[in-house]
């Protein structure tokens, strides 16, 4: 036993030594690497030669790093260790700072995020807007963007809720903002797009379409795509908001486009999934279907799958708009105005009906269904094993993604038609009490 302990502090020691030495060398994640590898073959009884030109000597310089044998199966267990700590810092760190920059996540509208989200996560704070907030907020580094009703868009610390700039538009905002370097784009329902200096809240520049804007911001390089009431999917050169091109449609587009693979997807109340290349503006495919859509079209793997406003869900194949699968809401309210959220092994739809459910996305058959208590505008969002939605009930819940079982509830004081968005280990969302909550541990 005192021969064990003696061995660690030993091995803790030298680690301790090595990885002082290497400082100012190489950065933390080399560091670490560089002196387990050393240690690992030190174990295996072979010296290391190693280049010192960096500190000023000159040629290659043979450092013994072997132990003992005795000692060596210590070193393997500190190892190990060091290792499997080192791995695991980096993947939480990366788990806890990816963004949600726009509506759903990113230009797909999947709905994944990369952040996970305790199953069960407790408010640690709520900011009073003033008026209803159906917005879907953004989320980059420690602030939170989102539209209220009260023609503002706001500016939050996401640390502790407090305002940091606040923008007036000409009328409510119900889209989403579209956080895209240093500006944050968003329209209005008075048919304005904006783009807002991320840093201080001034205005960019802005656009005006003839029509109401309940279409979130999408981007693709060097573009801002949006939809409006006046049936035209926009595409504006993102620096400067001049129009590069417009495409007519027959009716409103409601829908945020979806962007993937150099298209620009939109699912209109005309009855059309439209697949328009962005380069060009011009259409290459269309799939029409009976019901109208006001649901954004979710992208994965060459599949895009959407929902219509009497009841009818899909997967469609990009490549050539043909249908997958096609399933039917035999519910007459069961018409669908959230977006899917998509993993390569699940589809998750809420809808009007009361009910959000998991398909398999390949064939379309039905793994769970879960009763809401109100109807589901609010689009569902996947964080790890945990799916996370609203709904006009005034309740926000925590769903289990294998089963469908309820592992998590919240009760608002008013309906809520904005969608969750997470980031950092926290979720944002508005309700139409006029209060944004953030949830996290």
């Amino acid at each position: 036993m005192g021969i064990g302990l003696l061995s660690r502090k030993h091995i803790l020691t030298m680690l301790r030594l090595h990885a002082t030495e290497a400082t100012n060398k190489l950065k933390m994640l080399r560091l670490h690497a560089t002196e387990a590898t050393k240690m690992w073959a030190g174990c295996f009884g072979k010296p290391f030669s190693r280049n010192d030109h960096a500190s000023g000597s000159a040629g290659l310089s043979t450092i013994d790093y072997r132990l003992p044998t005795p000692l060596r199966p210590f070193a393997l267990f500190a190892i190990s260790r060091l290792g499997a700590l080192v791995l695991a810092s980096l993947l939480v760190s990366q788990a806890l700072a990816a963004d949600w920059p726009m509506f759903r996540g990113g230009p797909d509208m999947t709905g994944r995020a990369a952040s996970v989200l305790a199953a069960k996560p407790r408010l640690l704070w709520t900011y009073e807007a003033g008026g209803p907030v159906d917005s879907t907020a953004a989320i980059v580094g420690d602030t939170v963007y989102v539209g209220t009703s009260k023609k503002q868009v706001l500016a939050l610390n996401m640390a502790n809720g407090k305002p940091k700039w606040k923008f007036t538009t000409n009328d409510s905002v119900i889209a989403s903002p579209c956080v895209v370097g240093n500006a944050v784009y968003v329209g209005d329902e008075g048919g304005t797009l904006y783009a807002i200096n991320r840093a201080d809240g001034k205005r960019l520049w802005k656009f005006q379409a003839n029509d109401k804007i309940a279409s979130s911001a999408t981007p693709a390089p060097g573009a801002i795509l949006f939809g409006s009431y006046d049936h035209n999917l926009y595409c504006l050169n993102s620096a400067t908001g001049k129009l590069k091109w417009k495409f007519a449609t027959e009716a409103q587009i409601h829908c945020s486009p979806c962007v993937a693979g150099g298209l620009a997807i939109i699912a209109g109340c005309d009855g059309e999934i439209r697949f328009i290349d962005i380069a060009t503006g011009k259409q290459k495919d269309a799939a029409s279907l009976e019901g109208n859509l006001a649901a954004a079209p979710a992208y994965c793997a060459g599949v895009v799958y959407v929902g219509t406003l009497n009841g009818e869900y899909l997967a469609v194949r990009s490549k050539d708009a043909s249908i997958a699968w096609e399933i039917k809401d035999k519910n007459a309210d069961g018409g669908i105005y959230s977006t899917a959220a998509v993993t390569p092994d699940a589809v998750v739809f809420s809808s009007r009906a009361r009910t959000v459910f998991r398909v398999d996305p390949s064939t379309g058959k039905t793994r769970w269904v879960f009763r809401t208590k109100g109807e589901c505008d609010s689009s569902p969002v996947i964080s790890g094993g945990t799916v996370f939605v609203g709904c006009d009930a005034g309740e926000l819940y925590g769903i289990d993604l294998a089963t469908g079982r309820r592992v998590w509830l919240f009760k608002t004081g008013s309906e809520i038609k904005a969608s969750p968005a997470i980031s950092n280990g926290r979720m944002v969302i508005g309700s139409g009490d006029g209060a944004i909550y953030c949830f996290g541990r």
